[in-house]
């Protein structure tokens, strides 16, 4: 019976099984088989007993039904895994888990896992970068109108919103790569960090296990990584996530009915509402904005796991169970989301061209700083532009109407060059150039 929504809802297969109990179980037991041959490698055990133990540390031998069923009596979730890998091992048995404590063998699993998980994360960002990029190149002469505070501002263009989202998907990817060396750790140090039950070699031993797990080793941690490793990497999801609920929240609103600039894709006999026949909701954006709020919460829940009492307590180990996780799983999904959403976007140019010209005044700055080139002062331009974009607001006649009207205006402009300065699609500056930039810079 499936309980989490990710069970059965939200995530992909691929990503889910990374962290389901069965893989989980699988990576412990690769930690303790490089830890059983980093032994034998060092004289400390016979080769022949690291061999046996390597053999069965699989779930083939080490059965999940009979971890859980010690686990029952011993209430104790890696000595039931030692307990049912020492079982499968014959004698041999006797040097699994040799000199380690738990969390040597499971933080070293979790940055196992995790290993796997950001081959999907910075497959899904490169992924959502290219459509971003495409977007932004196709549209880099969309020209639409700009939004500050809710109102009209001044005209932009659809490429410039996409390759900005670009950009920042960037970071996101530099943030992922940076991160890596700082999580992908895993340690051998024993119950408090001495490595003292790993005798005088234990320095090497530990860099042994890592160098077969591919993994760098802690420089020094004590009886668990410190958790600021993880919470970093936690912070990083939520700041994915969020650059997500940033885009989803544009499109929301975009498609609201008053604007209708763009909308998500509509299938054929998909359904907006149980009631109203009519509705065309934007329910992925939607969801997007809703499982990031999750994805935040938790990197919330990762920081309150650095500021652990003395050389470790468990208050960070429950939470883990279900944060991490939750985080990597939630935020692949809305990834793939996003990258559906944005591919079947729908642009809707006659209602792009509507807004656009909708409010004429818009164009203020551009007659400002055309008197200001024609030799008027920026603040007496400014001022007087102000008064008569004011003046159209509350009056029947257009901005257009009023500017030919003022003298002052008239002596610096013709009305040639009025026409020019309030043309919407003549003011877009270096946007075209700017998305070019980005895509040539951000392409591979």
């Amino acid at each position: 019976m499936s309980i989490h929504p990710i069970e059965n809802r939200y995530g992909r297969a691929e990503v889910r099984k990374i962290f389901d109990e069965e893989s989980k179980l699988q990576k412990i037991l690769d930690v303790e088989a490089a830890l059983a041959r980093a032994h034998a490698k060092l004289g400390n055990i016979p080769n022949a007993d690291a061999c046996q133990i390597s053999k069965k540390a699989s779930t083939r031998h080490v059965k999940l039904a009979r971890v859980n069923e010690i686990e029952r009596v011993t209430n104790h979730d890696v000595m039931a895994i030692v307990k049912a890998l020492s079982e499968q091992c014959g004698d041999s048995g006797k040097y699994v888990h040799l000199g380690a404590t738990s969390n040597d063998i499971t933080d070293t699993a979790l940055a196992l896992q995790l290993k796997e998980f950001l081959n999907f994360l910075s497959d899904d960002l490169k992924n959502l970068k290219k459509v971003l990029l495409g977007l932004a190149k196709r549209h880099k002469k969309t020209v639409c109108i700009g939004r500050t505070h809710g109102q009209h501002a001044v005209p932009t263009t659809y490429g410039l919103k996409f390759a900005i989202y670009a950009s920042e998907v960037q970071r996101h990817l530099d943030r992922v790569n940076e991160c890596k060396q700082r999580l992908l750790v895993g340690k051998m140090t024993g119950a408090v960090g001495t490595q003292a039950a790993f005798g005088k070699n234990a320095v090497r031993l530990q860099q042994e296990v890592m160098k077969e797990l591919k993994l760098d080793s802690a420089l020094v941690s004590n009886q668990v990584l410190q958790r600021d490793r993880h919470a970093e990497f936690m912070l990083d999801l939520a700041l994915i996530s969020e650059t997500l609920n940033k885009i989803a929240t544009e499109i929301r609103n975009l498609q609201r009915t008053e604007i209708g600039e763009v909308s998500e894709g509509f299938g054929k006999k998909q359904v907006g509402s149980s009631t109203m026949p009519h509705k065309r909701n934007p329910i992925y954006a939607e969801r997007i904005c809703g499982i990031s709020r999750v994805i935040k919460a938790n990197a919330f829940v990762a920081l309150e796991n650095i500021p652990l009492w003395h050389e470790r307590d468990l208050t960070n180990s429950s939470a883990e169970r279900i944060t991490i996780l939750e985080s990597c799983i939630l935020t692949d999904y809305i990834l793939n989301l996003s990258i559906d959403l944005m591919k079947n976007l729908v642009f809707n140019h006659k209602n792009i061209e509507r807004n656009l010209r909708m409010t004429p005044q818009v164009m203020a700055e551009s007659v400002m700083i055309k008197l200001a080139e024609r030799g008027m002062g920026r603040q007496d331009a400014h001022e007087l532009v102000r008064k008569c974009a004011m003046e159209s607001y509350s009056s029947k006649k257009t901005f257009r109407e009023i500017l030919l009207k003022n003298p002052k205006v008239r002596k610096h402009l013709t009305e040639k060059e009025l026409d020019s300065a309030l043309d919407p699609e003549k003011y877009i500056g270096t946007a075209v150039e700017q998305v070019n930039a980005v895509v040539r810079k951000l392409k591979n």
